[in-house]
């Protein structure tokens, strides 16, 4: 049985239509978010570097030819983006790496000024933010991970916590329920090949906007996450496909439209 089937999940979405644009780094900004926003309720930009540390990984992934935001004021930078997003009938997020909570605070604060979500990274898995405390590192290292959840949920900015399954020794589901405890108000899972924890998460953290991520392409997908517990799903690299972005826009619709649910 399902997570759905056993305990419907009844929430105000996060947004609508619930599909997410997720974040691609080095090329999600506003002008990606805005090519995108025809079948999209969300879309998170960034990652974005914010504190020394997580800039200067930052620039390491670069010199190995990885697409990276290095602006010189990524807090101005951040205001910036969604600044030019104002007419664009999607709600924006921004994606943040960080070792330290201040910068957190201060951009989760010019989301909550312009009704985006603010979301925190530990999902990154390369080896340069992670040898400086950023990305998954936070996975391990929860009680930090919920001082950066409830400094940005003292600001009134809607917060999500970005993160990955088959990390060693995490359990997804606990570190859900913390970070709920924390002020989170989504979790945004790539579920690499472990697409039945959507179904745990959702199940020990039912006050949690659950965004599944991870090979969603078509109604299959799409509706494999839904029937697990997911209350939307996001799209990484096919985002830039038109037609991705409108087969799982009807898709996410046709599911949500049974009179089932």
């Amino acid at each position: 049985m399902t997570a759905r089937e056993s305990e419907p999940r009844d929430r105000s979405p996060l947004f609508t239509p619930r599909v997410a644009l997720a974040s691609l780094s080095g090329e999600a900004d506003a002008a990606w978010a805005r090519a995108g926003s025809d079948h999209a309720g969300a879309a998170f930009l960034g990652g974005v570097a914010i504190d020394e540390a997580t800039r200067e990984g930052a620039r390491a992934l670069v010199e190995r030819d990885r697409e990276e935001f290095l602006p010189a004021d990524p807090i101005g930078f951040v205001a910036d983006e969604l600044d030019a997003l104002a007419d664009v009938p999607i709600r924006p997020g921004v994606n943040v790496r960080s070792t330290t909570p201040d910068p957190v605070r201060e951009v989760a604060q010019i989301c909550a000024d312009r009704g985006a979500i603010l979301e925190i990274n530990a999902h990154c898995r390369q080896a340069e933010i992670c040898a400086v405390g950023g990305g998954e590192t936070l996975l391990r290292e929860t009680d930090r991970l919920c001082e950066y959840v409830a400094v940005a949920a003292d600001t009134g900015a809607p917060v999500s916590v970005k993160v990955r399954t088959e990390v060693p020794g995490v359990d997804l589901a606990q570190t859900a329920r913390r970070a709920a405890d924390a002020g989170a108000d989504a979790i945004h899972i790539d579920a690499m090949d472990s697409e039945a924890v959507v179904g745990d998460v959702a199940e020990a953290a039912p006050d949690l906007f659950v965004i599944a991520n991870n090979e969603v392409r078509d109604r299959e997908s799409v509706r494999e996450y839904l029937d697990l517990g997911a209350d939307a799903v996001s799209l990484g690299r096919p985002s830039t496909d038109p037609r991705v972005r409108r087969r799982v826009g009807r898709a996410v619709d046709a599911w949500f439209a049974e009179p089932s649910r």
